[in-house]
């Protein structure tokens, strides 16, 4: 990274020096050849880079890693006894130093020449690199303002290549409300009903091959991008687990979405909150997993007052984002009526997680119980638990609640008496 900031430290230098007709060894910016190694293909992932995409990503990264760089351009016009215009910028609350805009980016690559100055701009379309890699966006132009006075930004993610070696996993904050989720189990852990089973293995075999779909069989002119499905059942029953594993299987990062948590009641927030999520996931290998879905995919209201237009107006943006989202998306809700009958027409399937029968009971109460708990009587206590109807969440309550008891009784093993006042505790919560 070194070469490429005293690259483009004498980029910058020989800019100002060509635009103010002062003394300079070359007679054009693009004489300043960037280093030969290929130090920004690694970190971008684009093998061939530009000398103007060069020199955007290093002004964009040099707040982060040389902001004492960017301090010529605090030189003031002693004409009008300001800064000078035509360099753009802006002020951060706490960064004391010069902050580039697009403004900025227009004035070392184009100066005064106007058709320069439009590939600038086609620099930060959504059809460029820059955009569709999440590398840098110009953000925050006012309303009727320029469209180079917008900020000119590097995402977490690429600063996360950059400064740390590794990929960003962005985390639940106040502009993020979502939540990536894991889990230590596997596939083979999930214990299931054959026609869930094979709904789930659907999925799989989308997500393995929608390439092959969409694309080599030419498809993609009569399908809609993205696959979307409804997950649907009583609580516990696995329908968050069955996307986290998905998600595992196939190597692509799950995040949940609570609905029912970013919900505004202010009109605009909603919609801005889940902006910022698709924005994110559009170009990335995420599953994006709505829970509590009918807390903004419920029945329809009626148009009586403004909030009533309002609430189908957020729902509205949701279901054309996900209906554009090029990924996986799984909406989560414990009742299927919840969800308004127009809406579960758009996904490609409907999963009912259904209460587990006696026989998946025993088999999940065998998969979650330690061995060294259970002695000869293993099975006789497996089948006095499986006759007791609960979900999958509600034995894994129960086995912890069992190892609660085994260490204050200090017993070694786990007997009937410790799993009959664990799994009466359980139903009583019902």
């Amino acid at each position: 990274m070194n070469e490429y900031i005293a690259w483009f430290n004498q980029a910058l230098t020989t800019s100002i020096q060509l635009y103010f007709q002062q003394e300079c060894e070359y007679s054009s910016l693009e004489e300043v050849a960037p280093p030969s190694n290929r130090w920004l293909e690694r970190v971008t992932g684009i093998s061939d880079i530009a000398f103007g995409e060069r020199i955007v990503t290093m002004l964009a990264l040099m707040p982060h890693v040389c902001p004492q760089i960017l301090d010529i351009f605090f030189v003031q016009n002693k004409n009008f006894d300001r800064q000078y215009t035509e360099f753009g910028g802006w002020k951060g609350l706490s960064h004391g130093g010069f902050l580039p805009t697009g403004e900025t980016v227009a004035f070392i690559l184009a100066g005064e020449d106007m058709e320069k100055r439009k590939e600038v701009i086609k620099l930060f379309q959504k059809d460029h690199w820059f955009y569709a890699k999440n590398v840098i966006r110009l953000e925050g132009a006012g309303e009727g303002e320029p469209f180079l006075s917008g900020q000119l930004r590097v995402s977490e993610e690429f600063l996360s290549c950059v400064l740390l070696d590794k990929d960003y996993k962005p985390d639940y904050n106040i502009s993020f409300p979502a939540k990536r989720i894991t889990t230590e189990l596997d596939w083979e852990d999930m214990v299931l009903d054959y026609q869930v089973a094979a709904e789930l293995e659907e999925i799989n075999t989308w997500i393995s091959s929608g390439e092959i779909i969409m694309e080599d069989w030419g498809l993609s002119r009569f399908l809609k991008v993205g696959y979307r499905s409804l997950f649907y059942g009583p609580p516990g029953t696995g329908k968050t687990l069955a996307a986290t594993l998905l998600g595992k299987k196939n190597n692509m990062d799950v995040y949940r979405i609570d609905l029912s948590m970013i919900v505004s009641k202010y009109i605009g927030e909603t919609e801005k909150n889940l902006a910022r999520v698709f924005d994110l996931a559009e170009n990335r290998n995420w599953i994006l997993f709505f829970d509590e879905a009918d807390a903004l995919f419920g029945k329809r209201t009626s148009t009586n007052t403004s909030n009533d237009r309002h609430a189908n107006q957020e729902v509205a943006y949701l279901l054309q984002r996900i209906e554009d989202f090029p990924g996986m998306v799984i909406l989560a809700t414990n009742l299927r009526s919840n969800i308004d009958e127009a809406f579960s027409r758009r996904f490609q399937s409907a999963v009912y997680f259904s209460m587990p029968t006696m026989d998946l009971r025993a088999d999940l109460w065998r998969k979650m119980l330690p061995r060294m708990w259970l002695g000869e009587d293993a099975d006789e206590l497996i089948a006095m638990a499986a006759e007791t109807e609960l979900s999958g969440g509600s034995i894994a309550n129960v086995v912890r609640r069992c190892a609660l008891y085994i260490i204050k009784s200090r017993e070694k093993v786990l007997n009937q008496r410790i799993l009959k006042e664990a799994l009466q505790k359980e139903k009583l919560k019902g």
